[in-house]
């Protein structure tokens, strides 16, 4: 029997995995691999890529482990090792790739991506000054509250990408630089605005205040009004209505 690594489909297979699942792993820190994707979905959809890189690795891992098996202790451990895993990775593995498929780019979408292509070249291997990325940011927040964008709940930064007419990476860029977080943080944080103003304001049930104010569901609306607030929504509004 000749040794694992001539074997090429096996060689084939676990370099596929492997090459997969370090992409996806890569592709966490990189902000505009996620230009189609609703702003407030990002941190779903970026976990969901490095869970499915992880389990891709750890995939590639078995398969070369029963390969080594089969050729060095002829199969004896093969059916243990799979029983082992792979209920650890096929179930949670196809959540993580459902999770990230929920929202697939539209038509229009990719083909804006693909006309900014050029521009954005451009922009990663420009150093952006201070002033430029502040001059940015000041269009940006202009846009986004003049128009009221925050309040789309299907907001991505291929939208805002077509609103200001500049690419995704100076953008992303600019708002990192400028504000020391990720624009979909920096979204979220004019939607909380309008969900303070609603809930002081207003006598609307707390599920009417986050729909209303661009978030697509209520515990990614509990955790950013949390972080940013330091209570509850409900505890806000009490406090509030006291004063």
């Amino acid at each position: 029997m000749r040794p694992w690594l001539e074997v090429p489909i096996d060689g084939v297979i676990f370099l596929v995995y492997v090459g997969y699942g370090l992409a996806l792993i890569r592709s966490y820190s990189e902000e505009s691999t996620l230009i189609n994707i609703s702003l407030g979905n990002w941190e779903t959809v970026q976990k969901a890529e490095i869970f499915a890189g992880f389990m891709l690795l750890l995939s590639a891992l078995v398969d070369a482990l029963i390969s080594l098996d089969i050729n060095f202790n002829k199969g004896d451990m093969a059916l243990d090792i799979l029983a082992a895993t792979h209920l650890v990775i096929l179930l949670p593995l196809s959540f993580a790739v459902v999770v990230a498929s929920i929202d697939a780019p539209t038509q229009e979408d990719t083909q804006v991506h693909t006309a900014a292509k050029p521009n954005e070249e451009i922009a990663i291997n420009t150093v952006m000054t201070l002033e430029r990325a502040q001059q940015i940011t000041a269009m940006l927040d202009k846009k986004v509250r003049q128009e009221y964008l925050y309040l789309d709940p299907e907001l991505t930064l291929s939208k805002l990408t077509r609103k200001l007419g500049l690419p995704a990476k100076q953008i992303s860029i600019a708002v990192n630089v400028v504000h020391k977080q990720n624009i979909s943080k920096l979204i979220n944080s004019h939607r909380i605005e309008h969900a303070k103003h609603s809930l002081i304001c207003s006598q609307s049930s707390i599920t009417q205040v986050f729909m209303n104010s661009g978030f697509q569901t209520k515990s990614n609306f509990n955790r950013e009004f949390s972080r940013l607030t330091g209570m509850t929504p409900t505890e806000y509004r009490r406090n509030n209505s006291e004063q």
